[in-house]
């Protein structure tokens, strides 16, 4: 069981919400350290993206999107207090993994689970619900899942997905601020699995040659969500309809 489970790891720097209202563009909510700076890891990113347009989804956080079941997320001002783990359990179950091009829907959800009970068998608990949420961003950034080769042209994605990840998921479940090196190498690995139950073959998927070992079922999105949920309940201790 995760101790301190929901609780920030240290006390919140102070929030400095986002203001839209500025003639020639503004900045988006940004969290104030009592020095006056930001906190040392997200110093070097400048994610924050403030807009200025007269849209009906932009509020002064800048634009949100809604979320399960009916909650407004904002990506670009995130806060621990605006994330849920039945949003993000539902949202993931229906993200497909990779662009939908397997032969059957493979969700991110199923990924992130399996990741996580491979971690639970081999490390702290910790690390494995590191492993469940690592991708928990991309049902809450509105861009859902999107290929590497596709971020690496498009920074404004995995910025917004670690602003994400650092600001709100992050502190919301207790967590390092930093994604553990065991849940890089294993969502590195378990690609080779994946490819092997639901990808035709193409040149690109030789470099993957590490398979994690797991087995890939292609869960139903509804399956997905339920497994997800019970993932989490399982390595925080907490009770079947608690809402987090």
């Amino acid at each position: 069981m995760v101790e301190g489970f929901g609780a920030l790891p240290v006390v919140p720097p102070k929030y400095e919400g986002a203001n839209d209202n500025v003639e020639g563009g503004a900045t988006g909510g940004v969290w104030i350290t009592p020095a006056g700076e930001l906190p040392a890891p997200l110093q070097p990113h400048g994610q924050h993206i403030g807009l200025s347009r007269p849209l009906s989804l932009v509020s002064d956080r800048g634009p949100f999107i809604q979320i399960y079941p009916a909650r407004k997320f904002f990506p670009f001002d995130p806060r621990p207090d605006e994330v849920f783990i039945e949003s993000i359990a539902h949202g993931l179950a229906h993200i497909c993994r990779y662009s939908g091009a397997g032969d059957r829907h493979f969700s991110v959800a199923e990924h992130s689970t399996l990741i996580a009970r491979y971690l639970a068998a081999k490390y702290d608990p910790l690390t494995a619900l590191a492993g469940l949420l690592h991708d928990a961003p991309e049902s809450l950034s509105g861009f859902g899942d999107v290929g590497r080769p596709v971020k690496g042209k498009a920074p404004i994605i995995s910025e917004t997905e670690d602003c994400i990840y650092r600001l709100a998921v992050a502190p919301r479940f207790g967590l390092p601020l930093d994604i553990p090196a065991e849940v890089h190498e294993a969502d590195n690995r378990i690609i080779a699995d994946e490819i092997a139950a639901n990808l035709a073959p193409m040149e690109w998927q030789s470099k993957y040659d590490r398979p994690l070992g797991v087995r890939i079922r292609c869960w139903s999105p509804e399956k997905a969500e339920i497994e997800f949920l019970a993932t989490f309940d399982a390595l925080t201790g907490r009770k079947r309809g608690m809402e987090a």
